[in-house]
């Protein structure tokens, strides 16, 4: 059959059947087609922020274009758009001091200086308070989880244990949340999935009584990670803070120096209700690092600079996706960078 023939019988599959056409076999001697990779990291950042880009980076380039110069008006408008877009009202106040001292040295001559300044001015303030996570120095290293319900704590848990698992580490999880239904079952289906081991009580059980014989079991099983869940607490709740005072105090006593982290997750969605809580359980569970859950598909991803500047607390971690692999180490330079889609 000819070439024309076989073409020709080809697109008549297609059209009767509805299938796509079999696949040209590559020209001897030639590569085949690659196989087209999954975004990278710092592409699916990109994309996770690209609301919060829209209602600030948006807006500000709306506000500089076609100005010929930048002046104090500017900068009030400017100011507007930062606490719109969950920078807080502290941190924006900082930032537009500092940009009126550029502004008086004549370093702001026109819209992409002010981006550029801005930017700048944003990342030393990320920077100032950042410091990665290093499970170390301990054996075994506690980390305590808090955070209200529905923040994603367990989750955060989850993918915190599959990739130090996958990292060859020893790992226990405790399922320190015996208030929520089913909160114990949702942890040990991720202890399967990463293959760690879940102590649990059942439900209804003090939560200190877990967290007493997680640390034995740690202990014993010279484990390298221990991570603790609790229940999602409300921070206005001096009662259930006081329970957060005792696990501390369990844990402490059978492992001297622990908990070594003490990780409040926050739902970043939820802008500065999300500052407050860091606020509060800084104060009432010595809050020693941050991790922000749900940027993608949030307008709020300016908290982040809020909480760190105004808290002085770490962010560990961000979370931008469902998968394992969307839990990573915070990084400002590149968060900036892709706040700014540079």
């Amino acid at each position: 059959m000819s070439d024309e023939q076989g073409g020709f019988f080809k697109g008549l599959l297609k059209r009767v059947t509805g299938a796509p056409a079999p696949a040209e076999p590559p020209e001897p001697g030639t590569a085949p087609p690659a196989t087209p990779e999954a975004p990278g990291f710092f592409t699916r950042l990109k994309n996770g922020l690209k609301k919060t880009t829209d209602g600030l980076v948006g807006r500000i380039d709306a506000l500089v274009l076609g100005k010929k110069e930048i002046n104090a008006d500017t900068l009030e408008e400017l100011e507007e758009i930062l606490i719109t877009s969950d920078i807080g009202v502290a941190t924006t106040v900082e930032l537009i001091r500092a940009l009126e001292q550029r502004l008086s040295r004549q370093e702001l001559k026109d819209g992409q200086a002010l981006k550029s300044a801005l930017k700048e001015e944003l990342l030393s303030r990320l920077l100032a308070c950042h410091q990665s996570f290093r499970p170390e120095g301990a054996t075994p290293f506690v980390v305590l989880v808090v955070g209200v319900n529905g923040v994603g704590k367990t989750t955060t848990i989850g993918k915190l244990a599959a990739r130090y698992a996958a990292e060859g580490k020893r790992v226990l999880l405790a399922a320190g949340d015996t208030f929520r239904a089913a909160a114990a079952e949702q942890l040990v289906v991720w202890g399967e999935r990463a293959g760690v081991e879940v102590i649990r009580h059942q439900e209804g059980a003090d939560p200190s009584a877990v967290a007493f014989d997680a640390c034995k079991a740690a202990v014993a099983r010279k484990t390298d990670l221990l991570i603790i869940d609790t229940a999602g607490r409300l921070h206005t709740k001096v009662n259930l803070m006081e329970e957060m005072k005792k696990i501390r105090r369990v844990i402490e006593r059978e492992i001297p120096g622990a908990p070594h982290e003490t990780l409040l997750v926050l739902d970043a969605a939820t802008g500065q209700n999300a500052l407050s809580q860091a606020r509060l359980f800084k104060e009432a569970a010595g809050v020693s690092g941050l991790a922000l859950t749900k940027l993608d598909g949030t307008a709020k991803g300016g908290i982040i600079v809020a909480i760190s500047r105004e808290c002085a607390l770490p962010v560990r971690f961000i979370g931008i996706g469902e998968s394992v692999d969307d839990l990573r180490d915070f990084d400002p330079q590149e968060f900036v960078n892709a706040l700014f889609q540079a």
